[in-house]
């Protein structure tokens, strides 16, 4: 029987599209907030997410709020967009970062134990070599691995003039925890969005 091995290596994420308004420059924002629309069970993901997020952003000098500590995951659900915008201008929130998870997958394949490729006239041409090659490419056991894909989208928001301007989809792959995937991702796109002259580069003193 084979033996199923679950792969958790290093979360590995990419950023596969971005786009910045051309009108815009970086300013200096009053209050970022960082809002995770991620439907997990625990909770778990969309924290770090956003507590990674918001701590890059500190890092660079910016007031970061995380809406998990601000705002409950529903609390604009009944509201309408003036209510919900005035809601956020009321608590000094002038711009604001979504990251949202599009879908998640999970692959499970097998992997044969012997992977090793021999040249096929070093054995095919006699019957007892071409035997025990295939018989232990065959019958010697493999494993199960499970590859788990995360799509995102991260967009960011002025709300004074009610714009987007900036946005970037991303993807990262078999993450080993929501700590590692939050760490990565937020440090990802923080670099991407100072590369386009989104943000600020000077940190706070």
């Amino acid at each position: 029987m084979a033996a199923i091995l679950i792969i958790a290596s290093c979360s590995t994420s990419r950023i596969t599209q971005s786009w910045k308004d051309s009108d815009t420059s970086a300013i200096k924002y009053s209050k970022i907030l960082v809002l995770g629309l991620i439907n997990d069970t625990t909770g778990m993901l969309r924290e770090q997410m956003e507590a990674h997020i918001a701590s890059d952003l500190k890092d660079l000098g910016y007031n970061a709020v995380c809406s998990c500590d601000e705002f409950s995951p529903k609390a604009f659900d009944k509201m309408n967009e003036q209510q919900a915008l005035d809601k956020l201008t009321s608590s000094g929130v002038d711009a604001v970062l979504t990251i949202v998870l599009f879908n998640k997958t999970k692959e499970k394949y097998y992997v044969p134990s012997r992977m090793r490729f021999s040249p096929y006239d070093t054995y095919h041409n006699q019957f007892w070599g071409y035997y025990r090659t295939m018989y232990n490419r065959v019958y010697t056991p493999g494993y199960l691995v499970e590859d788990t894909k995360y799509f995102w989208e991260s967009n960011f928001y002025e709300l004074g003039d009610k714009k987007l301007i900036y946005s970037a989809k991303s993807q990262s792959f078999n993450p080993g925890n929501e700590q590692a995937l939050g760490h990565e991702y937020g440090k990802m796109i923080i670099k991407d969005m100072v590369k386009k002259e989104v943000l600020e580069t000077h940190r706070k003193k």
